[in-house]
Formats: C-alpha cells, structure tokens, sequence
C-alpha cells in the first residue's frame, strides 16, 4: 500500500474496475427467479447547459449515497441517468454561436457525461437516453396520436405573448416591462391555434391521490392541491340586456399566454382568504339582447355589497364596448402588451375604464357598470369579476382608484377598523363573518348566507352551485423549432389551400384538413441541421421538412411546424428507462417490474409543473394499458441549495458587475475580525451582497471540475454530504472542503500505519469473529463506541440525514485510532499476554476498519473500494454487505454517572452496568465525595435516575 493519498490515481482504478465489471449494470429477475427488492432510485435529469454545476453534484451524490446502501443492503438497485436535451436555451445558444442546437447539445452531453463520471456515480450508463433522440421522441409522438384518439389532446384558439420582431411565442417569464427580453420590441397579445392536453380530465383523481403518497414533503403537497385548487362555490348569473344587432363575438378559448410553461399563480393576501370570484361566465353565445354575464364566487355571502362587474381585455363584452369607442380601444390594446400571469396581475397597478355597458343584480335589480380591469385575468375561468371592494383587496383598490362605491357587507364581533370603514384596506375585510347591509340575509353567518343566496339564485333561474378548479388544461404548443416535432399534416387537397373545395365544374377537392401521421411513418423526424437566427421558426421556411403528402388522400400537404412543450418530454421518462432499448414499443413488461420510481429526487422549483405533469402522464398511459401504476413517485426528496458569497461592484453607469468569490480576497484586523474585500486582479474594493444561491448570474460558482482536480471527487461528496442535511441549503465553505481533505487523508494515513500490522499479523482474509470474552476493558471500549456510532449511522442512512453519516464515520476513526487504545500498536515484543492482547486489539482494529468502510463507502466510494482490497477485506465493498450493530457489542461493563449532592455535581460514580436501585445508593452514600460534602448531615433521600445520574440529597 502506498504511504500517501492520491485521489486521482485510486478513483481512475475504482472507475475502470466498475467499468470493466459492469458493476452498476442494473437487470431485471427472470421469471421464477427468487427475487431480492428492487430499489429504483432517480435524480431528475439535467439539462445538458455545457457543465455541471454544484447544485448536480449535491443532487447526484445524494441519490448515489442512497443507491450505494441500498445496493449493499442486497436491493437489486436501478440508478439510471439521461438528458432532457430538448428547449430554447439550445437555440439562444445555437444564435449566440452560429450552430445548429443539435451540434451544441450533444457537444455538450458528452462533455458533462464525462463529468459525471469522475465523480464515481453509481449509473447505469447502458440505460441513457437523450429526450432529442429520435428513438425517444418517436413515443412523445405515438402518446401524442394516442390522447388524441381518446380527446385528451385537443386544438383550440388560444392567447400568447408574441414578439413581432423574432416573430416568436414568449413566455411569461421572457416578457419584461411589455417588451420582449431578447428584442426588446413591445409585446402583442395574440390568439394563435394550440394543442392542449386535457389535464383538467384528471383533476379530482390528481387532487385525491395526494393523500396516497406519505413519502413526499407534506409542503409539496400543499403546493400541488393549491394549484389544482378545488373550489366549491356559485355560478352567478348577471342579466344584461343589450341594443339590436349588438351581440358580442363569440369568444375564443383561451389558454396559458406564452409558450405555457407557466399557469397562473395562487392568489395571496386578502384574495385567498376570501373569494376571488373570477370565471364562469362571458362567452359570447351566452350574451345576447336579453343574455347574462356568468360569474363564479367562494363568497357568495358577499353577493349584496357587489358594486361593479369588471372582464378582462380579452372578453367579448370589451370588444363589443371598443367599437366606436377609440379611448377604451386604446386601453385595451395597452393592457394586451402586459403580463398575463394572476400574481404580475395581483401587484401591478390597477387599471380600468367602463364599458357603458350595464347588467342587473340577480338579486336586487340595482343597474351595475360594467368596467375593463387590466387586473382581470382571462385564461383563469372566462374572464370575469363581480367588483366587491369592501371584502376584496384588489377590488379594494380599483374602487378607490376610480371613485366606485365602496359597501360593508360583512360584520366581525371581535374587529373594527380604526376609522370610516373605506378609509384603508384591512386583510381581515376578506375574512367571513356575519352579514350587515344585506336585506334578509342579515344575520346569517358565512354558511347560512352562501346556502340561502345559493337557494334564491337557483329559484329564479339565475345561479346554481358550482365546483370548479383552478387547474387549466396543458398548452403544449411551442412555435419553436428544438423540440419534438408534432405529429400532424394539414392537407390543401387539390385546390391548393387547406379545405377549399374547388370551384364547381373544376377539378377540385377539398383537403382532408388535419389528418394524424400513421404510426407506421413516427417518428416525424426533426432535422438537425437548422440554426435559427431570431426571425421565427425555422421548420416553417424548411421545405424539406414542410412538404409531405396526405397520408389519407395523398395530395399535396404540409406538416404541422409547432413542436411540443419540453415538460412532455420528462413527463415519462422515468417509464422509459425501465426499457431504453425497446424499438417497437413505448413500454415494456420491464417497467411493470421497477416502476413506480421509488426514490425521486430533485429540486423545489419542480414541486408543482413538472411533478403535476408526469403525475397526469403516468395516469393516462395507466388509462391506456400502458402503465401499472397510479402514482409515478412513491418517494420524494426536495434537495436544498448551495449557497455562496455574492460579490460585485456597481459602475458610474449603473452597471453592476458580479466577481467570483475564489478570485477575491478577505481583509481583516489585527483580531481576525473582516474588514473588507478586495479583487485580487487589481486590489480594489468589492462589495458582498451576502450569502445566496450559486448562480451564473451572479458568478458565484465553484467550478465542480477544478475541484475535483485538485481534491478528488471523494473530497466534494464527502463534503456535500457533511455540511448539511439534504433537504436543506448548504453553504458553501473553502475551509470545510480542506477539513473533508484532511478527513479523507487521515483515514489513508491511518489505514497505511495498519497495513504493515496487519500483514505482520498474517493479513486480513476476512471480517474476523471478535469473541468479547477475549477483550480488556479498554478494548471493550473501543468496540462499544464503534458499534454505538454504526447504529446511528444506519438510523441516520434510513431518514436520509446523511450529514451524520459522514459525523458518524468520523467518530469510528476517532474511537480507532485513540492513542489509549493503541497503546500496543507499534512493539514487536509479541510473547506471552502481550501476544494475546496485541491479537485481541488486531481483532477490534480489523472489526471496526470492516464497519468505518462500508459506512463511508456510499459517500466516498473510491477510497473505499481501494482500501477494502488493499486491506484485504475483499474484491469488492459492494459485495460485503452492509454492516449491522452487534447488540452484545453495545453493552457496557461499567457505567459511569454523575453524582450530585443536594443538586450540584460533586463527582463521577463507577458502578457495574447491571447494578440495581439499591446497589447504585449504596456506592453513592460509599463514596468519598459524599463523606466529605455532606459535612455530617443526615441523607433525606437518593434520587436514582437510571444511566444518567445519582443525587443525594442532604
């Protein structure tokens, strides 16, 4: 064995013996045979951006700390390892660059593949997939054709942010100030056709199903049922009636602006609290001479202080009212060029102007104004509201704004405000109560007034109890060019145009319209040589990817050129790593044997979509024959993040600047206290934005690369694991990246020094027997503690507080490498008891050797596996087994208490471990301590309390 520590040299061994034994090569039991549990453990697959970066090194060690035990426990262990290749930061990149985003992606697969590998992950390689490959995509496309069969995907007109220079759909997310983040051109709503997925088919089933998963963060949960966001309420209808010939336009679904990658969020403040009565009515066949307004509410007990009705920009009743009405036309436009997300909605100023477009109160007959608010917001429900100001904060404040009454309808026994009750907005306004101000339903509490109002409503035809979701359908539509490409041809017949008929007395036929691709033509092959340049997408200006022909008719066609949201492809595919190789089928019987996914793990920012996506996609392939299962996940961990340092400099422009922190030095005063920092390049000042995120933005990485070179891969999971608890944010910290170094070297150093001993002893063949009967007290010790630690451990490994793990190995080397206890480490004096007892200590040192490398094997692998062969333990730690606590181990001959007089402490108390009550009092009225403070004075009592502590009280 080696004297020194070279990590480079032992995990490029530990790799390559991996490698060579195809040791993580995970295969499913035949038939008949005896299987052991699976345990199929994933971490969610990145995005191959060009390199790791620490926040995949925590993922990823996490779920290989957890693979590797559960693997030495005797689990049949699936731990696989792909790419979710698809999405536009490839095409941003692909302009930036002048590439084709096929080039960039799979340059920079296999440079981060590379990447993975040096850090020892226990992956099954043979089971990778790229979500760009067409051999994935092919089944994003056969699914697609499957749900489109059974109406779960459908087309319907929807509204998106469209940027008029790249002549692009937006996301919610890319438009900033009205203007699109890469143009900078102002945004226009548009309504563009789109393909959903009828996720909302599933919302109860999604919603209850939450209550089945006891292995996900409640927290989780909480998020997922606040988005599907069940509400039980009235659907109101308010009468209008309207001038002749002034029917609004019929009103086109709507969907999710903006690529759909975002749903609308959760209201907060007064608005959840109370009842946010937006949706339910307005279509344009419901609005007629003599035709209503629908509107949905939670808070029907507020019905008699409404004072206004407000719809979105986008309702039929405000383009009725902008005809000939050039000011109102105007504000409508300026309102499409904002945000369309309910939390943007929610803080942003309120803006409105009326209609002159009146409806009647179902209840009381008053004549209500009908306003447009900027904050009303279309895609949720249909795009109405009735205005409650005194019990609705962002009613509230439209009401204030333009002067709009403002009434008390709801009363708190124990709450009043300080002044006039219109004076300032109150969050308990929203809260229920008892009603006031409200004719015959004064008196009557939140319950009473809802049943009631819900009753008169439904006598006169003008309301009825409704359920509704806040959950909408899935937008997956993209008019982008890298993604999987949507399998559906649009057919001009021999006309030449999409469904014209041809004239009479002409040959001429009408087109099939939009007609499936045959399964046996999938996958619609996305070409990967185009780079995009900003002007649209550019499968729309290939003709070769465009012109294709009916496969009903055969005439002339083109393809569809909208490709599908990015979240389809990690909708399923934890299902196809059960079978990656399967060509003529989406799924096999393979993933009937490791599905559902046992142990998921990844970030919060994932709690809600892309979790609420692949919980609906394993539901539907289940609906479909596909799938088993009910739930994809039976487990969930949410990592926490890795924090570092933000520094940076602000410009005389403005301008900040963000500098790395390895490229900056602290000061500090002559007590260690800091002072300062300073850029090492110019020695100027710079100044810490605190502790935050690692981010690209602000440059506060760690390079996962540079510290492997320079510590080794064990060194940057062992401190990943040691710093913090998994689901908790981890702080970065040079320092303890050198103190997981040294660790590390120590157990080399302490190993090495035993090696020569061992070998003199006859080697290690095996994990000796140690007989207790043979040890001295101190060896006893020695053993107790480490047994003691190895329990903690295994506790700690089974709630994932991995943390201690790595505490627990530390405090194993400890107890091994106690000067005490090697007292007889290094004589060669082996004659007589000095023989047995050098045997005796040999034993322990082997025993505990055996325990401290398999604990610390999960997280540092390659150091473990060079030891256990070069100690000869074994070919290979994975093979050993995982280590379990000897209870006879774990008791003490002797127990050392603490001895109070009349509660102070005054000594420690040696006893024999299984002394009685009786015997314990005894050796403490016997002992010197006592005799000499209790100064003669009689004992009143012994308080015994058993393994801690005796205290006689005088």
């Amino acid at each position: 064995m080696q004297p020194l520590y070279h990590p480079e040299q032992i995990e490029r061994e530990a790799r390559e013996y991996w490698d060579r034994t195809r040791a993580f090569h995970a295969v499913e039991p035949a038939p008949g045979e005896n299987a052991r549990p699976k345990f199929y453990c994933l971490s969610m697959f990145p995005y191959p951006s060009g390199k790791l970066h620490m926040g995949h090194v925590r993922n990823y060690t996490i779920g290989d700390v957890m693979t590797r035990f559960h693997r030495m426990r005797g689990y049949n262990v699936l731990q696989p390892m792909g790419w979710d290749a698809f999405g536009l930061p490839a095409e941003n990149a692909a302009m930036a660059n002048g590439v084709p985003p096929a080039k960039w992606t799979y340059d920079n697969i296999a440079y981060m593949k590379q990447q993975l590998q040096s850090l020892g992950f226990a992956i099954d390689w043979e089971r990778e997939l790229a979500t760009c490959r067409p051999d994935y995509y092919r089944w994003n496309q056969w699914l697609f054709l499957r749900l489109l069969e059974k109406g779960l995907v459908y087309k319907k007109t929807g509204v998106v942010n469209w940027d008029p220079v790249d002549h692009t759909v937006l996301a919610n997310e890319q438009v900033i100030d009205g203007r699109g983040w890469r143009t900078g051109a102002l945004v226009e709503k548009r309504e563009i056709p789109m393909y959903y997925m009828r996720i909302t088919a599933y919302a109860e089933e999604l919603l209850a199903a939450l209550d089945t998963l006891p292995g996900w963060p409640e927290r989780v949960k909480v998020m997922q049922a606040n988005w599907i966001g069940k509400s039980s309420g009235v659907n109101i209808s308010f009468p209008c009636e309207l001038a002749a010939g002034d029917t609004p336009p019929p009103r086109s679904d709507d969907a999710i602006a903006a690529g759909g990658t975002t749903l609308p969020s959760p209201p907060g403040g007064g608005e959840e609290a109370g009842r946010r009565a937006e949706t339910a009515g307005g279509r344009g066949e419901n609005i007629g001479e003599k035709g209503v307004l629908r509107v949905f509410t939670t808070r029907a007990d507020t019905l008699m202080g409404v004072t206004f009705c407000a719809v979105a920009v986008e309702h039929p009743l405000a383009a009725l009212a902008a005809k000939g009405n050039a000011p109102l036309a105007a504000f409508i436009e300026e309102c499409k060029r904002g945000g369309v997300q309910e939390a943007e909605l929610a803080t942003q100023e309120k803006k409105g102007m009326p209609t002159g477009l009146f409806v009647t109160h179902p209840l009381s007959g008053e004549q209500l104004p009908v306003w447009v608010g900027n904050y009303v917001l279309m895609s949720y429900g249909e795009g109405a509201v009735m205005g409650v100001p005194g019990h609705d904060e962002r009613d509230f404040e439209f009401a204030k704004k333009y002067g709009l009454p403002i009434r008390q309808v709801i009363d708190w026994a124990d709450r009043k405000p300080a002044g006039n009750f219109t004076d300032a907005w109150q969050p308990w306004y929203a809260d229920p109560g008892i009603c006031v101000h409200s004719g015959r339903y004064d008196g009557l509490d939140f319950d009473q007034a809802s049943a009631a109002i819900a009753a008169d409503l439904e006598a006169t035809g003008l309301g009825e109890k409704q359920v509704t979701w806040r959950l909408r359908d899935w937008g997956i539509s993209r008019q982008r060019y890298w993604g999987t490409p949507i399998p559906l041809i649009h057919c001009r017949g021999e006309a030449g145009h999409e469904g014209e008929a041809g004239r009479e007395g002409e040959a001429g036929r009408a087109g099939c319209g939009e007609v499936p691709v045959p399964d046996d033509q999938l996958p619609v092959l996305l070409p990967e040589d185009l780079v995009p340049d900003g002007a649209g997408n550019p499968l729309a200006r290939s003709q070769a990817f465009l012109a294709c022909v009916c496969p009903k008719c055969g005439a002339p066609a083109r393809r569809e050129t909208d490709t599908m949201d990015t979240f389809v492809d990690s909708s399923w595919y934890y299902i196809r790593y059960a079978c990656p190789d399967q060509r003529h089928a989406m799924v096999d019987a393979r993933a009937g044997y490791w599905l559902p996914v046992d142990q998921y793990i990844g970030g919060i920012e994932h709690a809600i979509l892309h979790l609420l996506y692949s919980r609906f996609w394993s539901k539907a392939m289940r609906d479909l024959g596909l799938a088993g299962f009910d739930e994809p996940f039976a487990r969930l961990l949410t990592q926490g993040m890795v924090l570092n340092e933000i520094f940076f400099r602000k410009g005389s422009d403005g301008r900040i600047t963000y500098y790395n922190p390895a490229d900056v030095d602290l000061k500090t005063d002559e007590h260690g206290k800091r002072t300062g920092a300073v850029l090492r390049a110019d020695g100027q000042a710079v100044v810490s934005d605190g502790i935050g995120t690692m981010s690209k933005s602000k440059n506060n990485g760690v390079d996962p690369q540079s510290l492997v070179e320079e510590y080794g891969a064990d060194t940057a999971r062992f401190f990943m694991m040691f710093a913090s608890p998994p689901e908790q944010s981890l702080e970065w910290s040079d320092s303890g990246v050198e103190g997981s170094f040294r660790f590390l070297k120590r157990v080399w150093n302490f190993c090495y020094r035993l090696s020569e001993e061992f070998d003199s002893d006859g080697g290690i063949k095996s994990i000796p027997e140690v007989e207790p009967h043979a040890l001295d007290p101190a060896q006893s010790e020695t053993r107790r503690q480490i047994h003691t630690h190895l329990k903690q451990a295994n506790y700690d490994m089974s709630r994932h507080q991995y943390n201690t793990v790595a505490s627990a190995s530390m405090k194993i080397l400890n107890a091994l490498d106690d000067p005490v206890f090697a007292a007889f480490a290094y004589s060669l004096d082996i004659s007589g008891s000095r023989e047995k007892a050098r045997n005796a200590r040999n034993t322990v040192y082997k025993e505990g050797l055996a325990i401290l490398l398999r604990v610390l094997s999960p997280i540092t692998p390659h150091l473990c596996h060079h030891l256990w062969r070069e100690l000869g333990f074994g070919e290979d730690i994975l093979a050993a087994g995982w280590p379990e606590p000897v209870e006879a181990a774990l008791l003490r001959d002797e127990l050392e208490l603490v001895l109070q007089i009349s509660g102070k402490m005054r000594g420690k108390l040696k006893v024999p471990a299984g002394a009685s009550t009786q015997e314990l009092e005894r050796f403490a009225l016997s002992h010197e301590a006592v005799l000499r403070h209790a100064g003669g004075r009689a004992v009143k009592r012994v308080v015994v309390v058993p393994g801690r502590l005796v205290n006689v009280v005088v």
